[in-house]
């Protein structure tokens, strides 16, 4: 049940796009579903001598981590399995553990099928980074910088001493609940509880992030592959805030659990300049190119994907159109969308409805709040059934629709602050765009992937950004995936990332 639409719509969409610039412990989806797990046991001991998993004496996550490895899969699409990749996630989380502060601690690895980019960990040594993550990175000292983040957070057991914190800002606020107090020295007092937790949270990153850069440096990494990862990081989430920030005009929460990107770059500078480092600290990045050569890039087929405003999800045969000015962001909740210029966005998830409730009594049971019952009308949507109604909130309105498909009812949420003729239209002929894919149009839907190019002699960086399979801002999103600078040019004989079909 969805407490509150506008809550709903637009929370997840803050959320999401949150989360896309992220390289921290993340906030984790409970989902039933579960996937079978690709991962990696690491000790310190070289990629040549380690030995098999099943002799190794692993940690015990217990019943609790299980279940959190499970949410995990569930959460991040499963586990990506690609031999090159777990042969360059072995052979640099080995280097990292032997120079760790703690080289007798033991690490599981899995890398996660998404397009988001984040790394996590769990108190139990289980580390989590995703395909998304892997394909912004431009070279080894990269990842590494990453990875020996969340080895730190391990080693300083971030997650354990959190908790505590946790739990003294759950007693403030029992207390304050069962005293009944005055309003404005509860919320005051609750505020401050939060802020001290945020604040907590943030000292932990800013100490992770000086701890891996340590640890990056003396197993030979690039120090400095923490500055350029999180300059990437910082320039992809202000590409995609470009649209999912339009959702909500407020700015982001300042609580947020992780430092603003800019501070994390001015420590990391610090960090690595300070770092004990070889005379010629390795990057890797012919390497580093070479194994993420023709890896999945964006959403799994599996899951559906985005091609410019059309949503295709082959395996369970259905596509629609976004309005004219949508930029669409797959979810593990929803499809998520929001119009350029702001004022107007849109939802789509899946839900089971009894076959004997009708559409139109589903929509006024209670899953949304102040539904217009005079609105509520039942249509058919190119050979479905189906349902219509509006809704109010308090800055914004809702055109509501139920599709039942099969045996699932697809429910698409159109929020605007100002409804009109055009608007209206709009919303209505993007739910009549949803129709069952033809057998052809499933075979043919396939994902992109990365292929590394090397640069020609006539090649420019506009002519190598047009050969991308991007349906917008192609030049900035090429420059962000390979590290290049505003004026910066790529020379001849350079290994370059291209997202293609």
């Amino acid at each position: 049940m969805i407490p509150g639409i506008q809550s709903s719509v637009f929370a997840t969409a803050r959320a999401t796009a949150r989360a896309c610039c992220t390289a921290g412990v993340a906030a984790l989806l409970v989902l039933p579903l579960a996937a079978c797990s690709s991962t990696l046991l690491m000790t310190s001991a070289p990629p040549a001598s380690l030995p098999q998993a099943a002799k190794l004496s692993e940690p015990a996550p217990g019943r609790s981590g299980d279940r959190e490895h499970q949410r995990i899969l569930a959460a991040y699409n499963g586990s990506y399995d690609d031999a090159k990749l777990e042969g360059l996630l072995i052979e640099t989380v080995s280097k990292l553990v032997a120079a760790s502060e703690h080289p007798d601690l033991r690490y599981r690895i899995t890398i996660l099928n998404s397009a988001s980019i984040n790394a996590f960990a769990l108190p139990n040594g289980r580390l989590y980074v995703t395909r998304g993550l892997i394909a912004l990175a431009n070279d080894t000292s990269e990842l590494a910088s990453v990875l020996a983040h969340e080895m730190s957070h391990v080693i300083a057991r971030h997650a354990a001493m959190r908790e505590d914190e946790v739990r003294q800002a759950a007693l403030v606020t029992r207390v304050f609940t069962d005293l009944g107090s005055d309003p404005e020295t509860s919320a005051l007092a609750l505020a401050k509880s939060k802020i001290k937790l945020a604040s907590f949270s943030r000292a932990q990153e800013l100490e992770a992030d000086a701890i891996g850069v340590g640890i990056a440096a003396r197993a030979g990494y690039d120090p400095f592959g923490a500055v350029r990862f999180l300059t990437a990081m910082g320039r992809n989430a202000e590409l995609k805030a470009g649209h999912a920030s339009r959702i909500d005009p407020r700015a982001p929460d300042f609580l947020s659990s992780h430092p603003a990107t800019p501070e994390r770059i001015r420590n990391a500078q610090t960090n690595a300049r300070q770092a004990s480092t070889p005379a010629t600290p390795e990057r890797e990045r012919s390497a580093y190119l070479a194994s993420i050569d023709g890896m999945v890039y964006g959403e799994d087929p599996s899951e559906g994907f985005v091609r410019g405003r059309r949503f295709l999800h082959p395996r369970l045969s259905f596509t629609f159109l976004a309005p004219e000015g949508f930029t669409l962001d797959n979810t593990a909740q929803a499809v998520l969308g929001v119009r350029e210029g702001g004022g107007q966005a849109l939802r789509l998830d899946v839900v089971r409805v009894p076959a004997e409730q009708t559409l139109a009594a589903y929509l006024t049971s209670g899953w949304i709040d102040n539904i217009d019952q005079r609105s509520v009308e039942e249509l058919t949507i190119n050979g479905f059934p189906a349902a219509s109604a509006t809704a109010h909130g308090e800055q914004w309105i809702f055109r509501l629709y139920a599709v039942r498909f099969g045996s699932d009812v697809y429910r698409f949420i159109f929020a605007t602050k100002r409804v009109t003729p055009d608007t209206d239209r709009a919303f209505r002929e993007a739910v009549g765009s949803f129709r069952r894919m033809t057998v052809a149009e499933s075979q043919a839907a396939k994902p992109l992937h990365i292929r590394v190019v090397s640069v020609e002699g006539a090649d420019t960086i506009e002519a190598l950004a047009g050969r991308m399979a991007m349906p917008d801002h192609a030049l900035e999103r090429f420059r962000i995936l390979n590290g290049f600078e505003p004026n910066e040019r790529p020379t001849p004989g350079q290994s370059v990332k291209l997202v293609v079909e």
